[in-house]
This record gives structure tokens, sequence and C-alpha cells, in this order.
């Protein structure tokens, strides 16, 4: 019997092995995919890999916003080729440190759940005093429309198997896997179409932040806000055909692609954990402790994409990690103590929410006042061509504790973290503004929210 077995060899996967391995060789990881890691092989690293190609022509193409006149010839056929080079050179690390491990420490196949005790996998069965799950997650897939484009219908994780960059493609989503590949796309000269559910775009929950998303964006971007297709077909010549309707219009688009980036499902139901109790059958309301990520009474923990609303990698890792000590101290468990909150969209500009986002105030009735600054003014944005966007903080009126941000302003990965300790280090807002705001820095439009939620409270 092994003290731990760990299903999935993601991110949260790989985290929690390294981490058993300080305190038990007796442990067992199985994996059912590549284990390369959803993030170096179709996240992450290849997605960015693509922006970066797209905002540094994007940035060529717009030299006049600092007088430069240039004539430029982009040539684009060799984009995919970069981009799969570099994905590659990411999954070959990954993998690497993986053909390291003790071969007797891992299995590649499919495990699924015989009792709590007992797990099988081809044919075999395997014994654990406790288990972490992390098997992730896929994308959502519409089986219809796969089944009816065949080849023409991409997920996220298939388009980065594409040669050539297409021509033109229809992109059906606006979250955050939808708006970053369409927005590359767009600025690698593909024409793109976006169909969105709704008028939402990314993951700000600010309203004034998401109209000045959707209003910045779609100058840039064709979005068919609050418009899905009717009919999906294929036409002789393998063009996609979409029929939607607008404004009480019937509309036809022919693209070379169709990419579904509408999400992504976690893997837990390949498990068979209805084997333990039938209402586990339920997926969707598992009975997962959200401070343990214990399932239930039993000594198992799942962690990373297989059961979060925020699927991000360093989440992952740290949940991974944590989980092992649950796991070795089973039934005396502690809450996983996280950090705050921080998630990226590396669209243009970026969007970012830290801490708590401004809907998480209002759902728990916690109070706080906004700061705002809008960067269309800011000095050191207007001097980089990067000045739009705003942010907005949110602080405590009696603390007087920064709670949390979004961000929707070019370099927002930097403010975030920024933004990020200073929550972590519990800091007031008097605290953060005796600090050094160098001039001049992007960074001063944050002392200019700060500044203006300070002119709100009561001294």
């Amino acid at each position: 019997m092994y003290d731990i077995i760990i299903i999935g060899a993601g991110t949260a996967g790989i985290s929690a092995y390294k981490e058993a391995l300080k305190f038990t060789k007796n442990i067992l990881i199985i994996n059912a995919g590549p284990w390369d890691t959803t993030c170096a092989r179709v996240g992450c690293m290849p997605s960015k890999a693509l922006i970066s190609v797209a905002n540094q022509l994007y940035a060529a193409q717009h030299l006049e916003r600092f007088s430069i006149q240039a004539t430029l010839k982009a040539q684009t056929e060799q984009v995919m080729t970069h981009v799969r080079q570099l994905r590659d050179r990411f999954s070959q690390a990954t993998l690497k440190d993986v053909e390291q491990w003790n071969s007797e420490h891992k299995i590649s196949g499919e495990a699924h759940f015989v009792d709590e005790q007992t797990i099988s996998v081809h044919g075999e069965y395997y014994q654990a005093k406790s288990f972490i799950l992390a098997v992730g997650s896929s994308p959502n897939i519409n089986a219809t429309w796969q089944a009816t484009l065949g080849s023409r219908y991409l997920s996220s994780d298939q388009f980065f198997e594409l040669e050539q960059l297409p021509k033109s493609i229809a992109v059906i989503g606006s979250g955050v896997i939808a708006i970053e590949l369409a927005q590359a796309l767009h600025r690698l000269g593909v024409k793109t179409t976006i169909f969105t559910r709704s008028r939402r775009i990314g993951q700000l929950t600010s309203t004034a932040l998401q109209n000045l998303a959707q209003q910045q964006l779609s100058q840039e971007l064709n979005i068919l806000f609050e418009t899905l297709p009717d009919e999906i077909t294929l036409t002789q010549d393998h063009q996609v055909e979409i029929h939607y309707t607008q404004q009480q219009q019937p509309q036809i688009l022919h693209v070379e692609y169709l990419l579904n980036a509408t999400g992504r499902h976690s893997l837990l139901p390949s498990l068979q954990l209805q084997n333990l109790e039938p209402h586990f059958q339920d997926n969707q309301n598992l009975p997962i402790d959200p401070q343990t990520r214990q399932l239930g009474h039993y000594p198992i923990f799942i962690v990373g994409d297989a059961a979060t609303a925020t699927p991000v990698q360093h989440e992952a890792a740290h949940e991974g990690k944590l989980a092992v000590h649950n796991c070795l101290n089973y039934p005396h468990v502690q809450p996983i103590k996280h950090t705050a909150a921080l998630s990226i969209v590396f669209s243009s500009p970026e969007m970012a929410t830290v801490g708590q986002n401004y809907q998480q105030l209002i759902t728990q009735h916690i109070p706080f006042i906004i700061g705002t600054a809008s960067y269309q003014k800011q000095g050191r944005a207007i001097v980089l061509a990067q000045n739009h966007g705003a942010i907005e903080v949110y602080v405590h009126p009696h603390t007087r504790q920064l709670l949390g941000a979004e961000l929707f302003v070019e370099e927002a990965e930097h403010l975030a973290h920024l933004i990020n300790w200073m929550i972590s280090g519990e800091l007031m807002i008097d605290e953060i503004l005796e600090k050094p705001f160098y001039h001049p820095t992007l960074e001063e439009g944050l002392r200019t929210a700060l500044k203006h939620a300070r002119r709100q409270l009561v001294p």
C-alpha cells in the first residue's frame, strides 16, 4: 500500500509529487496523457508565444504613433512553426525532468476508483492510504459541430497543431482563451469574427471596466455580442458556413476554421468517483471542502484545474504542494492557505483581477470604496502610446486596507503583481502611499487610484 497515489501529472500533480518525495518514497503518480503539462503543451506558453509575435507585428505596423514612417511587409507563414518550436522547448524541459523520476513511481494509463483505498489501471489494482486527484481539465467540445466540420473544427488544444495561420476563423466565446487567441490572430492578419453569448469580455467584474473593455476591444475586433450561430455546415470546398441572426436579419459567414473557445471542463468523471458513493456521479456538486480540498470524509484531495473556478497555474502548483501535507497527516487536515488571488488576461490592453474583485465584495456585503485612475492622460502611458484603459482599487473604509483591484491597462501583469504583494502584506492605503513611486512610470497610475480612494476616506 502506497502512502500517497497522485492521479494526474499536470502542474498540480508534478508539484505534489516533488513535495511528497521530501517525506516518503512510497508514492505513485499515474497519468493518462502526455507528461508535459497543459500549460507547456497547449496552454500558457504556446498562447503567449503567439500573442508576443502578434503584438510585435502590431507595434511595428503602428510606428506612426512615434512619428516614424516605415514600410513593413509582414511574412507570417512561419509564425506557427515558431510557436510550436517554443512550445516544444518548454515541453521538453518538463519531460526531461519527469524522465529523471524513479520509474517505479510512475505509471501511464487511465485510473478509476474501485473503492476508497483502491484504484484500477489497465486491470491492475493499486492501494493507498490517501489520494491526490490532479487530473486537470479539457476544452469543452460541441460534438455536433465537431462531427459536421471534422478537421475544420478546432479546440484551443488542437489550434497549436496548425502548420500555418488560417486566412479566416470564427471564434466562439468571450472568455480568457477566446479573447487572447482572437486578438492575436486578428493582429497577425487572420480575418477573425468573434461570436459571444453575452456582452461580458474576459474576467472583469466591474461594470465600468467591463464597459470600457467592450468599447475598446470592439474598436479593433469584430465582436458579435449576444450572437451565437444558428446553424453551422461545411461547404463542398471545405469552408465553414455559419448562419446567424443579427438585428433580426439572417446572415451568413464563410471561414476556414471554427475555434470553439467556450471554456474547459474537469476530467474528474474519468475517475468513476460514483464507486465511492452513488451521488458522486454528479461531478458538478461534489462535496469538496473549499479550504482543505478534501472530498467528503475520504482521504482524497482534489487540486488544480480538476475542481476550481480559477484555473491558473500558480494556484494549481500551490494546492498540489500543500495537499501532500494533508495526505500525510490525515485525518488531521489543515486549510490550504492561499495568497491573494491573481488572474491575468493577456489581451491588449491586459486585464487583471487581484485579491477580491468588485463582484465578490458586493456579493459578500463587504464595505469598500473605489479609487479609480484613467490611463488616457497618464504621462508614461502617453509616451509609450499605451494610454488606454483604467484601473480600480478597492479599499475598506474602516480598516483602510487594500482589498482588491481590477485593471484594464497595458502592462497590467506587472501592476497586478505589485498589488498582490500589497494585499498579501495586509497594507493599509496610507502605508502604500508612503512608498516611492518613480517618475515617470506606469505605476504612478496606481498611485493616482490609491490617492483617489484615500480622499474618500474619513481622516
